[in-house]
């Protein structure tokens, strides 16, 4: 009998500015917690914030959180549950940064670094968007993002970036 692989720290980023996106984040958190040898850990509260690169500044404001979640996931396996989770959410992708009902990025496992096609880690972007950093050190203060130092320290970098704690 083999012993059952260690947990892991998994950092997920969520977001939604479509249909009910409150709501959407919220049951998408727990949808998260009930992945195959997962447990959510801890969602911070929700934010408010400002669409970022999207060439169309009419879209609607998205809602976004940070999970910390242990699993015994790999990190390919953990994504590809991630972007099933944004399927079954309604998740469409008729353009590069359509509005979405669901978004879900890793951002960080453990302290692993990876570069393939299908996975980059940690985020290649998270140290630049207030609606990571913000939510991320709310839950986890210490945060230390490969190659890139504290998160902490990427404060004053997202601080012209729009955002608001709602709850």
């Amino acid at each position: 009998m083999t012993d059952p692989q260690p947990f892991r720290q998994a950092l997920v980023a969520l977001g939604a500015n479509l249909v009910q996106p409150e709501a959407q984040v919220r049951a998408a958190a727990v949808e998260l917690g009930a992945l195959p040898e997962t447990r959510l850990v801890r969602l911070s509260s929700l934010y408010r914030t400002a669409p970022i690169d999207v060439g169309d500044e009419s879209q609607p404001d998205y809602i976004n959180a940070v999970a910390l979640l242990q699993t015994r996931l790999p990190p390919s396996a953990l994504l590809a549950a991630l972007l099933a989770t944004e399927l079954r959410f309604g998740r469409r992708r008729d353009y590069h940064h359509a509005p979405r009902t669901l978004d879900l990025d890793l951002l960080l496992v453990d302290d692993l670094r990876i570069d393939s096609e299908a996975l980059t880690l940690p985020h290649p972007r998270m140290h630049l968007r207030a609606f990571v950093i913000a939510p991320l050190l709310e839950i986890v203060p210490d945060c230390q993002i490969p190659g890139r130092g504290t998160a902490a320290a990427w404060l004053p970098a997202v601080a012209s970036q729009r955002i608001e704690k709602l709850a």
